[in-house]
C-alpha cells in the first residue's frame, strides 16, 4: 500500500510541476524553458511576501501568483513573440530568461536552506495504516483540482475554447478569427501561474532553492517528451508512468537513481514510439 499511495503523491507531483509547461506548449508550439525558473520565483515571492513584508500566508500567495502570471505575459509579448517559429531561438531565449531569474535570484539571497514555506495544515494521519501528512493529501487535492479547472476551462469558456481550438489546429483558428498570438500569451501565461501553484503546494515539503528550478524543468520536459508534446492527457499518463516507477526505483533500488529513471523512461518511450505516448507528431519511419 505504501507504495501504491506515495506513488500517486509522485505523480501527480509530476503532475503539478508540467501541466503548465504542456499547456504553453500545446497552444503556443513554444518551448518554455523558464518554467522551472517562474516555479521558484512563485514560491520566493511568496516567502517575501510572507516574512518579509508580513502579509497573510494566503495573500502572499496571491499576490505571488499574479506576479508570476504578469511575468509569463511579459514573456511571451516582448521575447517569444519574436523568436515563435524559430525552435532553437525558442529554446535560447526562454531558457536564457529563466537563467537570468534563477541567477538574479541566488544574487539576491536564495542560498542554502534558510528559505521555506509553512505547510497549510500540520499534521499526519495513516491511510490503509500508511503514515501521510496532510501537505500530501493537499498535493493530491490540488493536482486533480487543477486538471479539473483546466477541463472546465477549454470546455465552457469561450477562451479556453479558443485555446483548444489552436492547440488542435492553428490554420483553422485562424480562418475562425482565433488571434493565435492573444491565445497563446494567454497559455503561457496560465501556464505560468500554473507553476506559481505548483511552487506553493510542492515547496512546503522542502525547501525553496534554486536547483530545485532545474530539476522541475528537467521534469516537465520528461512528462511532455514522454506522453507527446502538446497533449495534455499524455503528460498525465506519462507523470503516473514515471511516478510509479520513480517510486518502486526508490524502494527497491536507491532514492538517487529516481532522476536517473525519468531520463531513462524518456529514452524507452522515444525509442518504441518517437512522437511520444500521445503525440501527434509523424512518426520516425514516416520521416524517413
Amino acid at each position: 500500500m505504501d507504495l501504491i499511495i506515495y506513488g500517486i503523491v509522485n505523480s501527480i507531483t509530476l503532475i503539478l510541476m508540467s501541466i503548465g509547461f504542456a499547456l504553453a506548449y500545446g497552444v503556443s508550439r513554444v518551448p518554455n524553458f523558464a518554467h522551472g525558473a517562474l516555479f521558484i520565483l512563485a514560491g520566493y515571492l511568496t516567502w517575501v511576501f510572507r516574512y518579509r513584508v508580513d502579509l497573510p500566508y494566503w495573500l502572499s500567495i496571491i499576490l505571488a501568483l499574479i506576479i508570476v502570471g504578469l511575468v509569463g505575459i511579459a514573456l511571451y509579448q516582448f521575447i517569444l513573440i519574436r523568436v515563435r517559429g524559430m525552435p532553437i531561438s525558442e529554446i535560447i531565449a526562454s531558457f536564457g530568461v529563466g537563467l537570468a531569474i534563477l541567477e538574479f535570484l541566488r544574487w539576491s539571497g536564495l542560498r542554502g536552506t534558510a528559505h521555506m514555506l509553512p505547510p497549510f495544515i500540520s499534521g499526519t494521519v495513516r491511510i490503509f495504516d500508511v503514515p501521510l501528512d496532510y501537505q500530501r493529501i493537499i498535493v493530491i487535492f490540488g493536482g486533480i483540482g487543477i486538471l479539473l479547472f483546466l477541463w472546465a476551462f477549454t470546455t465552457f469558456t469561450k477562451t479556453g475554447l479558443s485555446l483548444k481550438a489552436i492547440a488542435q489546429n492553428e490554420r483553422a483558428g485562424l480562418v475562425l478569427g482565433i488571434d493565435a498570438d492573444r491565445a497563446a500569451t494567454v497559455a503561457v501565461s496560465l501556464g505560468a501561474v500554473f507553476a506559481g501553484v505548483a511552487a506553493v503546494i510542492l515547496l512546503p515539503l522542502g525547501n525553496i532553492v534554486v536547483e530545485m528550478g532545474y530539476e522541475v524543468l528537467v521534469f516537465a520536459i520528461a512528462v511532455s517528451v514522454c506522453g507527446g508534446l502538446g497533449s495534455w492527457k499524455g503528460a498525465v499518463l506519462a507523470s503516473f508512468l514515471i511516478g510509479f516507477a520513480q517510486t518502486i526505483t526508490v524502494s527497491f533500488v536507491a532514492p538517487h537513481y529516481h532522476f536517473v529513471m525519468a531520463l531513462f523512461i524518456i529514452i524507452i518511450v522515444l525509442i518504441f514510439k518517437p512522437s511520444g505516448l500521445f503525440g501527434r507528431q509523424k512518426e520516425l519511419e514516416e520521416r524517413v
